[in-house]
């Protein structure tokens, strides 16, 4: 059996590899080839390209890469037509996914879209593709399902595999023990695992940590760096202001989340893991002006962060701005620095919201269905 999976962003890496991990644990037979990273390669998944290093977003910067993106679309579509694998399972990343679902329907390989785009938050009409192309949408939060469905498309709900992997988490505890022994409370700061997320926010938790740090001076800020060339030009920006008691970490984005009183992060799915940790956090996303033009226009739900999605209300204050709001921003992480009582009873309410939502298994129900459905499909 060959299985095709594709993940295009690092969150996407981590879940095709605990899902290709399942995969060959149920079928030791099952060979998975397709684009990832190096968690995906590490799991025994063949890389035709490592898609991983090229995560972009924002209009402007896909187009600048569209010579790279036909060139690897032209690779998969090559795979398709002369192996054919059994299944193509596409993980978030939509875009280029869309093209990849597009040519594997031509060439009669059934398409699963794990961890699909937020459709029914955004561009509602792009659902036709899902229609046309992809066979099986395996939904990640519960209310994802019944939404398809109504639009005739065939859905199954698994849970989200973010919360596969954060139980999993090793926490260094000599670094905990290294930073609780310093004095002040610790705020953490997620800038992002892209490039541009981080050019674009850096200023503004920096800002809005300065605001904290004259509030509240004993407070300490770690900053969770997902790559060193993150750190390099978080380093290098904060050389150019007055000195911060703010420390950059590779690879210590579980250990931050943990010593941190409070959060300041960017939008994604690092909500989850900072709601899986119960820590308190605002949510800070600054795009440019006409992305932000363009995501208004499009956006057909009150929130963009998923936890306040699972919610139903805004749990973690969020800022989809094109401005700096970092007055706004500090006033927050202020208040749960300050009051006790505030930041305890929030949470409380994130423990609640975690005990119903934060089931793992995702990338096992996953893979059972993907293999279920294989199975009736050489039945039929």
């Amino acid at each position: 059996m060959r299985v095709f999976v594709s993940a295009g962003e690092p969150s996407g890496d981590i879940h095709g590899a605990n899902l290709v991990r399942e995969l060959q644990r149920i079928r030791p037979d099952a060979h998975c080839v397709g684009f990832g990273g190096d968690a995906m390669r590490a799991a025994g998944c063949d890389l035709l390209y490592p898609l991983c290093d090229l995560a972009v977003m924002w209009f402007a910067r896909v187009l600048a890469n569209a010579p790279t993106f036909l060139g690897i679309l032209s690779r998969a579509d090559r795979y398709f037509r002369h192996q054919r694998p059994d299944a193509v399972v596409l993980i978030d990343y939509p875009g280029l996914h869309w093209w990849l679902a597009r040519r594997a329907h031509f060439h009669g390989i059934p398409v699963f879209y794990f961890v699909p785009p937020q459709l029914w938050s955004w561009g509602g009409w792009r659902v036709k593709k899902m229609q046309r192309f992809v066979d099986h949408v395996l939904c990640t939060l519960p209310f994802e399902k019944p939404w398809y469905e109504a639009r005739g498309v065939a859905a199954h709900y698994v849970g989200h595999p973010f919360f596969d992997e954060v139980p999993r988490q090793q926490l260094d505890h000599t670094f905990l023990a290294e930073q609780e022994s310093q004095p002040g409370r610790i705020v953490g700061i997620l800038p992002g695992s892209r490039k541009q997320e981080i050019e674009c926010n850096l200023s503004t938790q920096i800002r809005a940590a300065r605001r904290v740090l004259a509030a509240v001076p004993q407070t300490r800020f770690l900053v969770a760096c997902f790559r060193k060339e993150h750190k390099d030009i978080i380093d290098d920006y904060l050389q150019r202001d007055p000195p911060l008691p703010i420390e950059t970490h590779v690879g210590r984005t579980p250990e931050i989340i943990e010593l941190s009183h409070a959060c300041l992060s960017v939008s994604g799915s690092v909500s989850l893991e900072l709601l899986y940790r119960t820590k308190p956090t605002v949510i800070a996303y600054r795009i440019g002006k006409i992305d932000l033009k363009v995501c208004r226009w499009f956006l057909t739900t009150p929130f963009i962060t998923l936890v306040n999605l699972l919610a139903e209300r805004e749990v973690y204050p969020e800022f989809l701005t094109d401005r700096c709001q970092a007055e706004e921003i500090a006033g927050h992480l202020i208040c749960w620095l300050k009051g006790d009582s505030v930041h305890a009873r929030l949470r409380e309410e994130l423990a609640a919201l975690k005990e119903k939502v934060a089931e793992p298994g995702a990338c096992r129900r996953a893979a059972q269905y993907v293999l279920e459905q294989l199975h009736r499909r050489r039945a039929a």
